[in-house]
């Protein structure tokens, strides 16, 4: 099925400034932390680098909350354990004080940390980054801060998106056109990276109950996260999740999550297909990775198979994405409004092999519609 093309594309006004070729201004910090030491480390790894801004810190979130009044701050660097209303309260309180800044979790990564910052990201935090003891603050660390915080606030939406639908009404009716030769998806492939485990939430809590045809799922996550990202994803969805091993059998109503230390393909047996684990290097470098996992499916399922792109940094899914065009599939994208980072939609959007870039809010109806249950016969 060849891209659905539209002249109907929206205004993007939170990426306006990367869309419009013009130099990216600097990028506004905040940090908020009770930790003095830390605020005082992050303050000076800012500052070493010209094109980022410290423009205010915080020991409370109240206090963070109060000071985004007055100033304008792209991405907060936040600390969820700390006194009064802590992190994850607050998180929603600062996006939307903050007017759409992106949020970077500072965390440990031990069990309990893990579950808070999964749920910080199901909030809309954007990423996370281990929170070193006092001696790891090192170069390696301030260039890995550095490097999250550019992406985040210069992001990877720095060339105008090709021509594609946005809107899942026009996206329903450039299919109803095309039936001839549409191969209806027999199961989804969602991709993500940095900012998806958001747009995850929110696609998959506003699926119909009904919806029944299996999902898979690769996300960039540390192997420590998974077992508690497929619980998050259980619960918001409320279908039976898991994560996905050699030999795990594809049914109805499913949801498969990629190993955090494998990719994720699948073999079939007669009328049935099963995950198979593989950690054969990826072209994207990526360790579990979306191409291998859209690869798979095409050939095992011959394109009968609805990808969906959302937020990520790099390129991962668009050699993925092009076997499953080549195939036959559909290929839905995150838009580069609503995204963290438009790198991975991004890439598969400017390649010409997304038919929409939609919000994720739009998502779970274009879903639907294509499996046949809002309106096709």
């Amino acid at each position: 099925m060849k891209p659905l093309t539209s002249s109907l594309q929206k205004p993007r006004s939170n990426a306006d400034r990367r869309l419009s070729g013009k130099p990216d201004p600097a990028v506004n910090i905040m940090v908020v932390d009770d930790s003095l030491t830390v605020r005082t480390v992050f303050a000076r790894m800012v500052t070493s680098d010209a094109s980022l801004n410290l423009v205010a810190s915080a020991s409370t979130a109240e206090t963070a909350i109060e000071k985004l009044d007055s100033c304008h701050v792209d991405v907060i660097l936040l600390d969820l354990e700390m006194p009064g209303m802590g992190g994850i309260k607050a998180l929603p309180k600062l996006l939307k004080a903050s007017k759409g800044a992106k949020i970077l979790v500072v965390s440990s990564l031990t069990k309990l940390g893990a579950k808070h910052t999964l749920d910080a990201l199901a909030l809309g935090a954007a990423d996370t980054l281990l929170k070193p003891r006092s001696g790891g603050f090192d170069e390696a660390y301030r260039l890995t801060l550095l490097s999250k915080i550019r992406a985040l606030g210069v992001g990877e939406n720095n060339s105008v998106p090709a021509p594609a639908l946005t809107n899942s009404h026009d996206f329903q009716t450039a299919i109803e056109a095309r039936k001839t030769g549409y191969k209806r998806p027999e199961i989804i492939a969602i991709g993500a990276s940095t900012g998806g485990i958001h747009a995850i939430n929110i696609v998959l809590a506003n699926l119909p109950k009904k919806y029944d045809l299996p999902i898979v799922i690769t996300q960039h996550l540390p192997v420590s996260f998974v077992p508690i990202f497929a619980r998050q994803i259980a619960d918001v969805s409320g279908r039976k999740t898991v994560i996905a091993g050699d030999g795990t059998r594809i049914e109805s109503g499913m949801i498969v999550i990629a190993a955090g230390d494998a990719h994720m393909e699948f073999t079939r047996t007669g009328e049935y297909v099963y995950t198979k684990n593989s950690d054969l290097p990826a072209q994207s470098g990526c360790l579990p990775s979306v191409d291998p996992m859209l690869a798979s499916l095409a050939k095992i399922y011959d394109g009968h198979v609805l990808g969906v792109i959302l937020s990520g940094m790099g390129r991962d899914g668009v050699n993925g994405a092009d076997a499953l065009f080549e195939a036959g599939g559909t290929i839905i994208a995150q838009d580069a409004a609503s995204s963290a980072v438009w790198g991975m939609p991004g890439a598969v959007s400017k390649a010409g092999l997304a038919s929409v870039c939609l919000p994720p809010e739009e998502m779970a109806s274009a879903i639907t519609f294509t499996a046949g249950l809002a309106g096709w016969r």
